[in-house]
């Protein structure tokens, strides 16, 4: 069984000026992981609506699932729900079900401002995504699911939309360190990539005082055949020391 696939769109200037460190995507590729959806891209664009719209349409043709993180909030610059209506070409309005959840989140004692409404309009024909922190819903549409930039509302829309989604076979992992630079175990390491395709060899590097070696990450969906990977491995360090 092949895996459903996946891809991560960071949206916001913010990010590509390094004034914001984006932490979204790590959380997104473990979470993902441990439910057997292969997250293959990451893309992080500007605050741009024909650039969003561009990607969001390559992303969600060539990905079963598309998850994207930033501009859903009430400023002029977030513009994500936008480019979102315009790439699946549908119409946007404040909806009475995302309302319903703003008010709620501010209590009905007050009134919703302009601003609480901005985080309200909603494309045609999407599902809300539950935000229990601050109200304003994300939304799926087709394979796209929107979801808001700040880490622990991300956490929570995603603890939301991950169950209802297609997976797969959870992806396992292990690893063995060698105190040997990567250099000296890459001919042998690249035979055994060719060996076993089903499986993700990686070489990490590391430096530790005087010490430099290489930690190799095993990474598939059949616990066997990672450990039968494991004890090749093993054997190449036995022979080089």
């Amino acid at each position: 069984m092949t895996n459903p696939t996946a891809a991560m769109l960071v949206i916001g200037d913010e990010i590509l000026s390094g004034r914001t460190r984006e932490a979204n995507a790590y959380h997104l590729a473990g979470r993902l992981g441990r439910v057997g959806i292969d997250l293959r891209e990451i893309r992080v664009v500007p605050d741009d609506h024909a650039v969003i719209v561009d990607a969001l349409q390559s992303l969600s043709a060539t990905h079963t699932h598309v998850f994207t993180s930033g501009g859903i909030g009430p400023t002029h610059d977030d513009i994500t729900a936008d480019a979102v209506a315009h790439a699946f070409g549908v119409g946007i309005d404040i909806r009475d079900d995302a309302r319903a959840a703003l008010q709620a989140a501010v209590g009905h004692a007050r009134t919703l401002t302009a601003e609480h409404l901005r985080m309200a309009r909603i494309p045609r024909g999407a599902e809300l995504i539950d935000n229990p922190i601050s109200g304003a819903p994300g939304f799926s549409i087709g394979n796209v699911h929107v979801m808001a930039g700040v880490p622990a509302i991300f956490v929570a829309m995603l603890d939301a939309v991950l169950p209802s989604l297609e997976a797969g076979r959870p992806v396992l992992s292990d690893e063995l360190r060698f105190e040997v630079g990567e250099g000296r175990i890459a001919a042998p390491l690249r035979d055994l990539a060719a060996e076993m395709p089903d499986l993700s060899l990686g070489s990490y590097p590391f430096h530790e005082g005087s010490v430099y070696g290489t930690n190799i990450v095993v990474r598939g969906t059949d616990r066997a055949r990672i450990d039968l990977a494991i004890e090749r491995l093993e054997a190449i360090r036995r022979s080089h020391g």
